[in-house]
């Protein structure tokens, strides 16, 4: 378990400058959004420019309650590509835009924070943010060595006052604004629970094995398949994970480490094709549905 940092939030000298909209938090970052069609056209992308136009679009309410996490950190050694692959494109977009855009278009998100690697946040800014018409604050951090310690960080940079804590992985990007506002809901009409998991049933037959010996055959029925985003109560997210910090506790998700300390976590059913690009075999899946979703926009 490696220590995590006793002042984990990190950015570069361009990224700790205070939003220009008259924001508070520091460090804001606001995307150059008149810049925007200009920094696409000078790289060739015209099919950019065509997605950034027919994108869903951004919005902040007068008092939003919600921070959002995104996890951009990982290597992306499964997938094959050296550097991870939350900046390869899709339809005209980063992978991690895709993401981002989501949360951006829903009004009670009042902050995106992005863990992306330590030392290429410049690069992660430029490429997936600035170039794209982003209304909601962005913070950019230094991601950790594990997905936990990546969130860690990025929780640790939302202000206090957000009632509630959204973390989502940088790299699943068919996640809509309509799902990410149903959980966000969820949460916020129940005050007998803590958080809420998107998820979906288990509809495969699964086998516990030992090495490659069949020991068991769960009840599937008692079974889902946990994806994100996952929404917390702030203060409950924050002290789960200063407990798995100070007791050596790496978990699976962020909520397993709520689960940890006897927090209340509901599932909402989510679709199935909100999937995590991984492997290469995910790779065909999500870009056909995001050419779907770019066709239905077009079509309205």
């Amino acid at each position: 378990m490696p220590e995590y940092p006793a002042n984990p939030v990190s950015a570069n000298n361009r990224l700790n400058k205070q939003s220009t909209a008259g924001g508070s938090r520091d460090p804001v970052k606001t995307p150059a959004v008149l810049e925007a069609p200009g920094v696409l056209l000078k790289q060739g992308r015209l099919d950019g420019v065509v997605a950034a136009l027919t994108a869903i679009k951004g919005q902040v309410s007068d008092h939003p309650s919600t921070a959002a996490v995104i996890v951009a950190g990982g290597a992306g050694e499964r997938f094959g590509r050296t550097g991870g692959k939350q900046l390869l494109e899709i339809h005209g977009k980063p992978i991690l835009t895709w993401s981002a855009e989501a949360f951006d278009a829903v009004a009670d998100v009042g902050l995106i924070v992005i863990a992306a690697p330590e030392g290429r946040m410049e690069e992660y800014c430029h490429q997936a943010i600035d170039a794209f018409p982003f209304v909601t604050p962005i913070v950019m951090v230094a991601a950790g060595v594990v997905r936990q310690e990546s969130s860690f960080v990025g929780i640790n940079a939302v202000p206090e006052g957000y009632e509630l804590i959204a973390v989502h992985d940088g790299a699943r990007p068919l996640i809509t604004p309509e799902l990410i506002n149903h959980v966000i809901s969820t949460v916020r009409g129940n005050l007998e629970i803590d958080g809420a998991v998107v998820g979906y049933p288990a509809i495969d037959t699964l086998k516990v094995v030992n090495g490659t010996n069949i020991i068991g055959s769960p009840d599937r029925s008692l079974l889902w398949v946990a994806q994100t985003p996952q929404v917390f109560r702030s203060e409950v997210i924050r002290t789960a994970h200063a407990t798995a910090l100070a007791e050596g506790f790496v978990g699976t998700d962020d909520s397993s480490l709520v689960e940890r300390i006897e927090g209340n976590v509901v599932l909402v059913r989510g679709p199935r094709d909100n999937i995590k690009i991984t492997v290469p075999e995910d790779w065909a899946s999500v870009e056909a549905g995001l050419m779907i979703r770019l066709k239905d926009e077009g079509a309205e």
